[in-house]
């Protein structure tokens, strides 16, 4: 397995997916079902636009895909900075935004290497990094 940057339309289609398809899992018990049913796993050429508009974040964050056989199996978002977090991310902090794994590829590690590659990269002064969850969300606790 690979983690690295994503580097074409094909890893964020797939992070979308990836996303899509981790959230009617790990949300199934917690969440409305209409909710879930948004969640795309299928995405458009546009979901695909916005989503790389969104993660193209320059010095305010750092953007990680996990890739197996050739194909996106987990992703990684974190942020810094006050505009780019939520208010229980201090300033010499940074927050996960997003932290999804393929459900049929939880518990093999993928999460924990996604996460050690972004708290890599995530500037010197950045002194923690925060994680919001759902207090329902088992696998989010166990990881």
């Amino acid at each position: 397995m690979e983690v690295r940057r994503p580097t074409d339309e094909t890893d964020i289609e797939e992070s979308i997916r990836v996303h899509g398809l981790a959230w009617r899992a790990a949300y199934d018990e917690i969440l409305p079902e209409a909710v879930l049913d948004e969640t795309t796993v299928d995405p458009t050429p546009e979901d695909v636009r916005s989503w790389t508009d969104r993660l193209d974040d320059g010095d305010r964050g750092v953007v990680f895909v996990a890739v197996d056989d050739g194909v996106v199996c987990g992703f990684v978002d974190v942020r810094w900075g006050a505009e780019n977090t939520k208010p229980f991310v201090g300033a010499d902090e940074a927050g996960v935004k997003a932290i999804y794994v393929r459900p049929d590829r939880w518990g093999e590690g993928i999460g924990s290497a996604l996460l050690d590659r972004a708290i890599d990269a995530v500037p010197d002064r950045v002194e923690a990094v925060r994680l919001e969850a759902f207090a329902e969300n088992d696998v989010g606790a166990r990881f």
